[in-house]
Protein backbone atom coordinates (compact mmCIF):
# COMPACT_ATOMS: atom_id res chain seq x y z
CA UNK A 1 0.00 0.00 0.00
CA UNK A 2 1.20 3.48 -0.79
CA UNK A 3 0.12 6.40 1.39
CA UNK A 4 1.16 9.56 -0.38
CA UNK A 5 2.45 11.93 2.24
CA UNK A 6 2.48 9.90 5.46
CA UNK A 7 1.95 6.35 6.67
CA UNK A 8 0.68 5.77 10.20
CA UNK A 9 2.33 2.76 11.80
CA UNK A 10 1.38 2.77 15.46
CA UNK A 11 -1.89 4.37 16.48
CA UNK A 12 -3.76 4.13 19.74
CA UNK A 13 -7.51 3.65 19.56
CA UNK A 14 -9.55 6.35 21.28
CA UNK A 15 -13.26 6.95 21.55
CA UNK A 16 -15.22 7.97 18.47
CA UNK A 17 -16.76 11.43 18.56
CA UNK A 18 -19.69 10.77 16.23
CA UNK A 19 -22.75 10.11 18.38
CA UNK A 20 -23.89 7.13 16.29
CA UNK A 21 -20.43 5.71 15.58
CA UNK A 22 -20.78 6.29 11.83
CA UNK A 23 -18.36 8.02 9.49
CA UNK A 24 -19.79 10.92 7.46
CA UNK A 25 -18.85 11.01 3.79
CA UNK A 26 -19.15 13.82 1.30
CA UNK A 27 -18.23 13.78 -2.39
CA UNK A 28 -16.49 16.73 -4.04
CA UNK A 29 -17.74 17.01 -7.62
CA UNK A 30 -16.06 20.05 -9.12
CA UNK A 31 -14.67 19.79 -12.64
CA UNK A 32 -14.02 16.24 -13.88
CA UNK A 33 -12.08 15.10 -10.83
CA UNK A 34 -9.26 16.43 -8.71
CA UNK A 35 -6.32 15.15 -10.71
CA UNK A 36 -5.09 17.80 -13.11
CA UNK A 37 -5.09 15.31 -16.01
CA UNK A 38 -8.57 13.92 -15.28
CA UNK A 39 -10.04 15.36 -18.48
CA UNK A 40 -7.56 13.35 -20.56
CA UNK A 41 -8.55 10.02 -19.01
CA UNK A 42 -10.15 7.82 -21.70
CA UNK A 43 -13.25 7.15 -19.57
CA UNK A 44 -13.91 10.78 -18.60
CA UNK A 45 -16.14 12.97 -20.84
CA UNK A 46 -13.92 15.95 -21.60
CA UNK A 47 -16.89 18.36 -21.84
CA UNK A 48 -18.55 17.07 -18.67
CA UNK A 49 -17.94 20.21 -16.59
CA UNK A 50 -20.56 22.11 -18.60
CA UNK A 51 -22.99 19.19 -18.94
CA UNK A 52 -25.82 19.11 -16.40
CA UNK A 53 -26.61 15.45 -17.05
CA UNK A 54 -23.00 14.49 -16.29
CA UNK A 55 -23.34 16.00 -12.81
CA UNK A 56 -26.86 14.71 -12.27
CA UNK A 57 -25.83 11.12 -13.04
CA UNK A 58 -22.96 11.38 -10.56
CA UNK A 59 -25.19 12.99 -7.91
CA UNK A 60 -27.72 10.19 -8.28
CA UNK A 61 -24.96 7.61 -7.88
CA UNK A 62 -23.87 9.38 -4.70
CA UNK A 63 -27.44 9.31 -3.42
CA UNK A 64 -27.86 5.63 -4.25
CA UNK A 65 -24.68 5.03 -2.24
CA UNK A 66 -26.26 6.93 0.73
CA UNK A 67 -23.49 9.55 0.90
CA UNK A 68 -24.18 12.52 3.11
CA UNK A 69 -23.61 15.24 0.56
CA UNK A 70 -22.11 16.40 -2.68
CA UNK A 71 -19.94 19.49 -2.72
CA UNK A 72 -18.97 22.02 -5.38
CA UNK A 73 -15.99 24.25 -4.68
CA UNK A 74 -15.94 27.44 -6.71
CA UNK A 75 -13.91 30.44 -7.75
CA UNK A 76 -15.20 33.51 -9.54
CA UNK A 77 -12.42 33.74 -12.05
CA UNK A 78 -9.86 31.59 -13.83
CA UNK A 79 -7.21 31.55 -11.12
CA UNK A 80 -4.16 30.71 -13.18
CA UNK A 81 -1.48 32.43 -15.23
CA UNK A 82 -0.34 31.39 -18.68
CA UNK A 83 3.21 30.62 -17.62
CA UNK A 84 4.91 29.00 -19.40
CA UNK A 85 3.07 30.21 -22.48
CA UNK A 86 0.51 27.67 -23.66
CA UNK A 87 0.00 26.01 -20.28
CA UNK A 88 -3.36 27.69 -19.58
CA UNK A 89 -4.81 26.34 -22.83
CA UNK A 90 -4.08 22.85 -21.51
CA UNK A 91 -5.93 23.41 -18.23
CA UNK A 92 -9.51 22.08 -18.05
CA UNK A 93 -10.39 24.37 -15.13
CA UNK A 94 -11.60 27.20 -17.33
CA UNK A 95 -15.20 26.29 -18.20
CA UNK A 96 -17.76 25.12 -15.64
CA UNK A 97 -21.35 25.60 -14.49
CA UNK A 98 -22.23 28.13 -11.80
CA UNK A 99 -22.70 25.96 -8.70
CA UNK A 100 -25.85 27.44 -7.14
CA UNK A 101 -27.73 27.13 -10.41
CA UNK A 102 -26.44 23.58 -10.65
CA UNK A 103 -27.44 22.71 -7.06
CA UNK A 104 -30.98 23.98 -7.55
CA UNK A 105 -31.36 21.78 -10.62
CA UNK A 106 -29.87 18.73 -8.88
CA UNK A 107 -32.02 19.39 -5.82
CA UNK A 108 -35.16 19.12 -7.90
CA UNK A 109 -34.06 15.72 -9.23
CA UNK A 110 -32.90 14.07 -5.98
CA UNK A 111 -34.47 13.41 -2.59
CA UNK A 112 -31.86 12.78 0.14
CA UNK A 113 -28.32 13.79 -0.84
CA UNK A 114 -27.03 17.00 0.76
CA UNK A 115 -26.25 19.89 -1.59
CA UNK A 116 -23.27 22.10 -0.69
CA UNK A 117 -21.59 24.78 -2.77
CA UNK A 118 -19.11 27.58 -2.29
CA UNK A 119 -20.03 31.26 -2.38
CA UNK A 120 -17.58 34.06 -1.67
CA UNK A 121 -18.11 36.69 1.01
CA UNK A 122 -15.75 39.03 -0.84
CA UNK A 123 -17.70 39.64 -4.05
CA UNK A 124 -21.29 38.99 -2.97
CA UNK A 125 -23.79 40.71 -0.70
CA UNK A 126 -25.37 38.99 2.33
CA UNK A 127 -28.95 39.40 1.08
CA UNK A 128 -28.10 37.66 -2.22
CA UNK A 129 -26.52 34.70 -0.47
CA UNK A 130 -29.22 34.37 2.20
CA UNK A 131 -31.96 34.36 -0.41
CA UNK A 132 -30.27 31.94 -2.84
CA UNK A 133 -29.40 29.30 -0.25
CA UNK A 134 -32.79 29.63 1.44
CA UNK A 135 -34.38 28.97 -1.95
CA UNK A 136 -32.24 25.87 -2.52
CA UNK A 137 -33.14 24.63 0.96
CA UNK A 138 -36.83 25.00 0.11
CA UNK A 139 -36.46 23.44 -3.35
CA UNK A 140 -34.61 20.44 -1.90
CA UNK A 141 -36.78 20.26 1.26
CA UNK A 142 -33.90 20.79 3.63
CA UNK A 143 -30.65 19.72 1.99
CA UNK A 144 -28.73 22.94 1.30
CA UNK A 145 -25.32 23.95 2.62
CA UNK A 146 -23.18 27.07 2.10
CA UNK A 147 -19.39 26.72 1.99
CA UNK A 148 -18.12 30.09 3.23
CA UNK A 149 -14.93 31.37 1.58
CA UNK A 150 -13.09 34.62 1.02
CA UNK A 151 -11.70 35.39 -2.45
CA UNK A 152 -7.93 35.76 -2.51
CA UNK A 153 -6.77 35.81 -6.13
CA UNK A 154 -5.79 38.69 -8.36
CA UNK A 155 -7.79 37.18 -11.22
CA UNK A 156 -11.01 37.34 -9.19
CA UNK A 157 -10.36 40.97 -8.22
CA UNK A 158 -10.01 41.88 -11.90
CA UNK A 159 -13.52 40.57 -12.53
CA UNK A 160 -15.06 42.86 -9.89
CA UNK A 161 -13.68 46.30 -10.71
CA UNK A 162 -10.59 45.98 -8.52
CA UNK A 163 -6.89 46.02 -9.39
CA UNK A 164 -5.92 44.24 -6.17
CA UNK A 165 -7.78 41.74 -3.99
CA UNK A 166 -8.68 42.72 -0.43
CA UNK A 167 -6.05 42.19 2.25
CA UNK A 168 -6.22 39.16 4.52
CA UNK A 169 -7.50 40.94 7.65
CA UNK A 170 -10.15 42.91 5.76
CA UNK A 171 -11.34 39.80 3.91
CA UNK A 172 -11.92 37.86 7.12
CA UNK A 173 -13.37 40.81 9.01
CA UNK A 174 -15.85 41.26 6.19
CA UNK A 175 -16.52 37.49 6.10
CA UNK A 176 -17.32 37.35 9.81
CA UNK A 177 -19.87 40.15 9.56
CA UNK A 178 -21.20 38.72 6.30
CA UNK A 179 -22.07 35.38 7.93
CA UNK A 180 -23.61 37.19 10.91
CA UNK A 181 -25.93 39.12 8.56
CA UNK A 182 -26.87 36.03 6.55
CA UNK A 183 -27.81 34.17 9.73
CA UNK A 184 -29.94 37.13 10.86
CA UNK A 185 -31.73 37.09 7.52
CA UNK A 186 -32.36 33.35 7.75
CA UNK A 187 -33.81 33.94 11.22
CA UNK A 188 -36.26 36.69 10.19
CA UNK A 189 -39.27 34.40 10.35
CA UNK A 190 -40.27 31.97 13.07
CA UNK A 191 -41.14 28.42 12.01
CA UNK A 192 -44.91 28.97 12.08
CA UNK A 193 -45.00 32.64 11.08
CA UNK A 194 -46.97 32.05 7.88
CA UNK A 195 -50.61 31.38 8.77
CA UNK A 196 -52.06 31.78 5.26
CA UNK A 197 -55.61 31.90 6.66
CA UNK A 198 -57.92 32.55 3.74
CA UNK A 199 -60.97 33.08 5.95
CA UNK A 200 -59.42 35.84 8.05
CA UNK A 201 -57.22 37.22 5.32
CA UNK A 202 -54.11 37.02 7.53
CA UNK A 203 -51.10 35.70 5.62
CA UNK A 204 -48.49 35.85 8.41
CA UNK A 205 -48.39 36.54 12.13
CA UNK A 206 -46.80 39.96 12.60
CA UNK A 207 -45.42 38.98 16.01
CA UNK A 208 -43.35 36.24 14.40
CA UNK A 209 -41.46 38.49 12.00
CA UNK A 210 -38.09 39.80 13.23
CA UNK A 211 -36.48 42.51 11.09
CA UNK A 212 -32.67 42.41 11.45
CA UNK A 213 -31.98 46.10 10.73
CA UNK A 214 -28.25 45.32 10.79
CA UNK A 215 -25.81 48.24 10.84
CA UNK A 216 -22.14 47.30 10.91
CA UNK A 217 -18.73 48.29 9.59
CA UNK A 218 -19.11 46.54 6.23
CA UNK A 219 -22.87 46.07 5.79
CA UNK A 220 -26.11 47.90 6.37
CA UNK A 221 -29.00 45.49 5.79
CA UNK A 222 -32.50 46.18 7.01
CA UNK A 223 -34.30 43.00 5.88
CA UNK A 224 -36.46 41.05 6.29
CA UNK A 225 -35.62 38.21 3.90
CA UNK A 226 -38.41 37.55 1.42
CA UNK A 227 -38.45 33.84 2.23
CA UNK A 228 -40.01 31.66 4.89
CA UNK A 229 -37.83 29.93 7.48
CA UNK A 230 -36.22 27.00 5.71
CA UNK A 231 -36.85 23.28 6.35
CA UNK A 232 -33.52 22.96 8.22
CA UNK A 233 -34.11 26.16 10.17
CA UNK A 234 -30.99 27.43 8.45
CA UNK A 235 -28.95 25.87 5.66
CA UNK A 236 -25.82 24.08 6.85
CA UNK A 237 -22.73 26.30 7.07
CA UNK A 238 -19.46 24.75 5.86
CA UNK A 239 -16.00 26.28 6.18
CA UNK A 240 -12.44 25.31 5.30
CA UNK A 241 -10.23 27.87 6.99
CA UNK A 242 -6.87 26.64 8.27
CA UNK A 243 -5.42 29.99 9.33
CA UNK A 244 -6.31 31.69 12.61
CA UNK A 245 -9.13 33.89 11.31
CA UNK A 246 -10.66 30.98 9.42
CA UNK A 247 -10.56 28.76 12.48
CA UNK A 248 -12.33 31.38 14.57
CA UNK A 249 -15.02 31.85 11.93
CA UNK A 250 -15.51 28.09 11.80
CA UNK A 251 -15.70 27.76 15.58
CA UNK A 252 -18.31 30.49 15.79
CA UNK A 253 -20.56 29.56 12.87
CA UNK A 254 -19.74 26.33 11.01
CA UNK A 255 -21.60 23.03 11.15
CA UNK A 256 -19.00 21.23 9.01
CA UNK A 257 -15.35 21.97 8.34
CA UNK A 258 -13.39 20.61 5.39
CA UNK A 259 -9.79 20.25 6.54
CA UNK A 260 -6.57 19.48 4.70
CA UNK A 261 -4.04 17.20 6.37
CA UNK A 262 -1.52 14.70 5.06
CA UNK A 263 -0.89 12.92 8.34
CA UNK A 264 -3.05 11.74 11.19
CA UNK A 265 -0.92 13.74 13.61
CA UNK A 266 -1.59 17.04 11.83
CA UNK A 267 -5.26 16.13 11.35
CA UNK A 268 -5.68 15.43 15.05
CA UNK A 269 -3.88 18.62 16.06
CA UNK A 270 -6.25 20.63 13.86
CA UNK A 271 -9.28 18.67 15.10
CA UNK A 272 -8.40 19.22 18.77
CA UNK A 273 -7.64 22.89 18.25
CA UNK A 274 -10.89 23.63 16.43
CA UNK A 275 -13.11 21.62 18.77
CA UNK A 276 -11.37 23.34 21.69
CA UNK A 277 -12.49 26.76 20.43
CA UNK A 278 -16.21 25.95 20.47
CA UNK A 279 -16.91 26.46 24.18
CA UNK A 280 -16.25 30.21 24.08
CA UNK A 281 -19.08 30.51 21.56
CA UNK A 282 -21.43 28.43 23.71
CA UNK A 283 -21.10 25.38 21.47
CA UNK A 284 -20.33 21.74 22.14
CA UNK A 285 -18.02 19.39 20.15
CA UNK A 286 -20.92 17.46 18.62
CA UNK A 287 -22.17 20.66 16.94
CA UNK A 288 -19.23 20.72 14.51
CA UNK A 289 -18.11 17.93 12.16
CA UNK A 290 -14.56 17.93 10.80
CA UNK A 291 -14.03 16.12 7.49
CA UNK A 292 -10.51 15.99 6.00
CA UNK A 293 -10.19 15.78 2.24
CA UNK A 294 -8.85 12.54 0.77
CA UNK A 295 -8.20 11.24 -2.73
CA UNK A 296 -8.43 7.48 -3.15
CA UNK A 297 -6.85 5.22 -5.75
CA UNK A 298 -8.38 1.81 -5.07
CA UNK A 299 -8.24 -1.56 -6.80
CA UNK A 300 -8.73 -5.26 -6.16
CA UNK A 301 -4.98 -5.43 -5.59
CA UNK A 302 -2.38 -2.84 -4.62
CA UNK A 303 -0.86 -3.21 -8.05
CA UNK A 304 -4.16 -2.39 -9.75
CA UNK A 305 -4.56 0.68 -7.55
CA UNK A 306 -1.03 1.82 -8.34
CA UNK A 307 -1.74 1.40 -12.07
CA UNK A 308 -4.71 3.78 -11.75
CA UNK A 309 -2.50 6.38 -10.12
CA UNK A 310 0.33 5.95 -12.62
CA UNK A 311 -2.05 6.17 -15.60
CA UNK A 312 -3.15 9.67 -14.55
CA UNK A 313 0.36 10.79 -13.70
CA UNK A 314 1.47 9.84 -17.19
CA UNK A 315 -1.31 11.94 -18.73
CA UNK A 316 0.05 15.20 -17.29
CA UNK A 317 0.99 17.47 -20.16
CA UNK A 318 4.57 18.73 -19.75
CA UNK A 319 3.51 22.38 -20.07
CA UNK A 320 0.91 21.84 -17.34
CA UNK A 321 3.57 20.23 -15.18
CA UNK A 322 5.96 23.12 -15.77
CA UNK A 323 3.18 25.57 -14.86
CA UNK A 324 2.85 23.88 -11.46
CA UNK A 325 6.59 24.23 -10.85
CA UNK A 326 6.69 27.81 -12.10
CA UNK A 327 5.12 29.20 -8.93
CA UNK A 328 7.67 27.60 -6.64
CA UNK A 329 10.84 26.90 -8.66
CA UNK A 330 10.59 29.48 -11.44
CA UNK A 331 10.61 29.06 -15.22
CA UNK A 332 12.15 25.70 -16.14
CA UNK A 333 10.77 25.59 -19.69
CA UNK A 334 14.21 25.99 -21.29
CA UNK A 335 15.62 22.94 -19.52
CA UNK A 336 15.50 19.25 -20.49
CA UNK A 337 12.48 17.57 -18.87
CA UNK A 338 14.39 14.40 -18.15
CA UNK A 339 17.41 16.26 -16.85
CA UNK A 340 18.10 17.34 -13.26
CA UNK A 341 16.06 20.04 -11.53
CA UNK A 342 18.04 23.31 -11.75
CA UNK A 343 18.11 26.18 -9.26
CA UNK A 344 17.26 29.19 -11.44
CA UNK A 345 17.17 31.57 -8.44
CA UNK A 346 14.87 34.52 -7.66
CA UNK A 347 12.02 32.28 -6.51
CA UNK A 348 9.12 34.11 -4.85
CA UNK A 349 9.16 31.88 -1.77
CA UNK A 350 12.75 30.81 -1.35
CA UNK A 351 12.11 28.53 1.63
CA UNK A 352 9.68 26.35 -0.34
CA UNK A 353 12.01 26.32 -3.33
CA UNK A 354 14.92 25.21 -1.15
CA UNK A 355 12.85 22.33 0.26
CA UNK A 356 11.91 21.11 -3.22
CA UNK A 357 15.43 21.52 -4.54
CA UNK A 358 16.76 19.54 -1.58
CA UNK A 359 14.21 16.79 -2.32
CA UNK A 360 15.21 16.74 -6.00
CA UNK A 361 18.89 16.45 -5.08
CA UNK A 362 18.30 13.80 -2.41
CA UNK A 363 16.21 11.57 -4.68
CA UNK A 364 17.96 12.51 -7.94
CA UNK A 365 14.66 13.66 -9.48
CA UNK A 366 14.29 14.94 -13.02
CA UNK A 367 12.07 17.92 -13.85
CA UNK A 368 9.41 15.50 -15.14
CA UNK A 369 9.55 13.45 -11.94
CA UNK A 370 9.39 16.60 -9.84
CA UNK A 371 6.27 18.01 -11.50
CA UNK A 372 4.58 14.62 -11.19
CA UNK A 373 5.43 14.63 -7.49
CA UNK A 374 4.02 18.14 -6.98
CA UNK A 375 1.03 17.53 -9.28
CA UNK A 376 -0.31 14.69 -7.15
CA UNK A 377 -1.99 17.35 -5.00
CA UNK A 378 -2.26 18.69 -1.47
CA UNK A 379 -4.99 16.33 -0.26
CA UNK A 380 -4.26 13.23 1.76
CA UNK A 381 -3.97 10.51 -0.89
CA UNK A 382 -4.07 6.76 -0.49
CA UNK A 383 -3.23 4.09 -3.07
CA UNK A 384 -4.27 0.57 -2.08
CA UNK A 385 -7.00 -2.02 -1.66
CA UNK A 386 -10.30 -1.34 0.06
CA UNK A 387 -8.99 -2.96 3.25
CA UNK A 388 -5.84 -0.81 3.17
CA UNK A 389 -7.79 2.39 2.69
CA UNK A 390 -10.54 1.70 5.21
CA UNK A 391 -7.92 0.69 7.79
CA UNK A 392 -6.49 4.21 7.53
CA UNK A 393 -9.87 5.95 7.52
CA UNK A 394 -10.93 3.99 10.60
CA UNK A 395 -7.71 4.87 12.43
CA UNK A 396 -8.25 8.58 11.85
CA UNK A 397 -11.89 8.32 12.87
CA UNK A 398 -11.31 6.34 16.05
CA UNK A 399 -8.34 8.46 17.09
CA UNK A 400 -10.41 11.65 17.02
CA UNK A 401 -8.74 13.13 13.93
CA UNK A 402 -11.89 13.12 11.77
CA UNK A 403 -15.66 12.82 12.01
CA UNK A 404 -15.80 11.82 8.38
CA UNK A 405 -14.13 12.48 5.05
CA UNK A 406 -14.62 14.70 2.04
CA UNK A 407 -13.78 12.42 -0.88
CA UNK A 408 -11.96 14.32 -3.65
CA UNK A 409 -11.93 11.75 -6.47
CA UNK A 410 -9.13 11.82 -9.00
CA UNK A 411 -11.69 11.34 -11.81
CA UNK A 412 -15.46 11.39 -12.11
CA UNK A 413 -17.63 9.42 -12.41
CA UNK A 414 -15.04 6.66 -11.84
CA UNK A 415 -14.29 7.97 -8.35
CA UNK A 416 -17.83 7.46 -7.09
CA UNK A 417 -18.00 4.05 -8.82
CA UNK A 418 -14.84 2.94 -6.99
CA UNK A 419 -16.23 4.30 -3.74
CA UNK A 420 -19.42 2.30 -4.21
CA UNK A 421 -17.73 -0.89 -5.40
CA UNK A 422 -14.83 -1.06 -2.97
CA UNK A 423 -14.84 1.40 -0.05
CA UNK A 424 -18.45 1.54 1.14
CA UNK A 425 -18.92 -2.25 1.36
CA UNK A 426 -15.82 -2.47 3.54
CA UNK A 427 -16.99 0.41 5.74
CA UNK A 428 -20.42 -1.21 6.12
CA UNK A 429 -18.88 -4.57 6.94
CA UNK A 430 -17.21 -2.84 9.88
CA UNK A 431 -20.40 -1.02 10.90
CA UNK A 432 -18.89 2.37 10.08
CA UNK A 433 -21.30 3.65 7.42
CA UNK A 434 -25.06 3.73 7.01
CA UNK A 435 -27.12 1.38 4.89
CA UNK A 436 -30.07 3.79 4.67
CA UNK A 437 -30.58 7.49 5.21
CA UNK A 438 -31.72 8.37 8.72
CA UNK A 439 -33.51 11.61 7.83
CA UNK A 440 -34.83 13.71 4.98
CA UNK A 441 -32.62 16.75 5.70
CA UNK A 442 -28.87 17.22 5.46
CA UNK A 443 -28.75 18.33 9.09
CA UNK A 444 -30.53 15.16 10.16
CA UNK A 445 -28.34 12.82 8.14
CA UNK A 446 -25.21 14.46 9.50
CA UNK A 447 -26.46 13.72 13.01
CA UNK A 448 -26.46 17.40 13.97
CA UNK A 449 -28.89 18.73 16.55
CA UNK A 450 -32.21 20.07 15.23
CA UNK A 451 -32.43 23.86 15.07
CA UNK A 452 -35.15 25.77 16.86
CA UNK A 453 -35.92 29.42 16.34
CA UNK A 454 -33.59 31.49 18.47
CA UNK A 455 -30.75 28.92 18.47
Amino acid sequence: MRLIGYLETSIGIEKMTATDGKIRIGLSMRYLGYHMAAWRHPDVPAAGAIDFNYFLRTAKKAEEAKLDMIFFADGIGIRANDTPKGSLARDAKNAELEPLTLLAAIGACTSHIGLVATASTTYNEPFHIARKYASIDHISRGRAGWNVVTSWSQQEAWNFSRDEHLGYEERYERADEFVEVVRKLWDCWEDDAFIRDKASGVFYDEAKLHVPDHKGKHFKVRGPLNSARTPQGRPIIVQAGAAEAGRELAARYADVVYSNANSMESAKAYYDDLKGRLAKYGRTPDQLLIMPGVTLYVGKTRGEAQDKFDQLQNLIDPLSGLAILYGVLGDLSEYELDGPVPDVGNQRVRSIAENLLALAHRENLTIRQMYKRVASGNNWQIVGTAEDIVDEMEKWFRAGAADGFNICPATLPQGVDDLTQYILPELRKRGLFRTEYEASTLRGNLGLQPLHFGD
